[in-house]
């Protein structure tokens, strides 16, 4: 068996699931184990449970539309040093850049449109592939 090393996605833990929040629990709670087992404790630990909260919702939701027949792939890998995730949809993808800033006044009142946004502030790198299907996202232990 591989290990998983954070800086070779080739070697990544690969989890499969249904567009279904209750199904995204169990790849979830792996993965916060692991960052347990790796010393991620604390406000590393709650920046990456957050992070990947919001980027499953965000597959789930809007990336396959709430359709269970759709799947969302989680790799992943954590060492001592960092932890690595990458969720991706089976959606149309979208335009990250084209998202609306949901700070502006006009924005407030709308009850979603926060996670990418969430992400990025908790998170050390995010960045977007495949049209926005794919979202990968990194946080150092420091």
């Amino acid at each position: 068996m591989m290990v998983a090393d954070p800086d070779n996605e080739a070697t990544f833990d690969v989890i499969v699931i249904r567009s279904d929040h209750a199904e995204a629990q169990g790849p979830k709670k792996a993965i916060l184990q692991r960052l347990c087992d790796c010393g991620f404790c604390g406000d590393a630990k709650f920046s990456v449970k957050l992070a990947l909260e919001e980027a499953l919702t965000n597959a789930i939701k809007h990336g396959n539309g709430g359709d269970p027949s759709k799947r969302i792939t989680i790799r992943y890998a954590v060492s001592s040093t960092k932890a690595v995730i990458v969720i991706r949809d089976e959606g149309t993808g979208f335009k990250p850049e084209k998202i609306p800033d949901p700070t502006t006044p006009d924005r407030l009142p709308v009850p979603s449109g926060r996670g990418i946004m969430l992400i990025k502030a908790y998170m050390d790198e995010v960045v977007y592939r495949d049209n926005g299907r794919e979202v990968r996202f990194v946080k150092h232990r420091r």
